[in-house]
């Protein structure tokens, strides 16, 4: 058989084409989360300064902002239940996929191990073992037969 360079570099060329992508569409994803996060983070402390300068303000009905604080926060608390909730769902997801697709590997891996070391135990027993000895018998045979002055040539 004769194989072209050519032909054995297509495989493994669309292999890395096709990871490269995976790889730039996984860091556009990573760059667009962090702008959202780095957007809330500064629409937050943006807030929190808004309201501290509004009760900094001597003729401002503190009572109206405390009230507007108390919504904010009790958004803010939803949020984060949110939040816990799909944290706990993805722990979930997880712990089913550790349970029903990862376990199940380990074990068929470990059960081919296993089979795998019984073949070669067998295969040490009956196949090397005789030949080793057949080797040393026919080396031992022709050491005597040199010994005797029969050559062979």
């Amino acid at each position: 058989m004769c194989y072209n360079a050519s032909t054995m570099a297509e495989p493994e060329s669309g292999k890395t084409a096709s990871s490269a992508s995976e790889l730039q569409a996984q860091a556009r994803r990573q760059k667009w989360i962090l702008a959202a996060i780095i957007f809330a983070v500064i629409l937050f402390l943006a807030l929190i300064a808004l309201a501290v300068f509004a009760l900094l303000q001597p003729a401002s009905p503190t009572s109206t902002i405390r009230d507007i604080f108390i919504i904010f926060m009790a958004f803010e608390s939803l949020i984060i239940g949110a939040a816990l909730v799909v944290l706990i769902v993805q722990f979930a997801s997880l712990l089913n996929l550790l349970q029903n697709e990862v376990r199940p590997i380990l074990q068929a891996t470990n059960e081919t191990v296993n089979n795998l070391r019984g073949t070669t135990e067998f295969l040490s027993e009956n196949l090397v073992e005789p030949v080793m000895k057949l080797n040393s018998s026919l080396a031992g045979l022709r050491k005597f037969f040199d010994l005797l002055g029969m050559h062979r040539k």
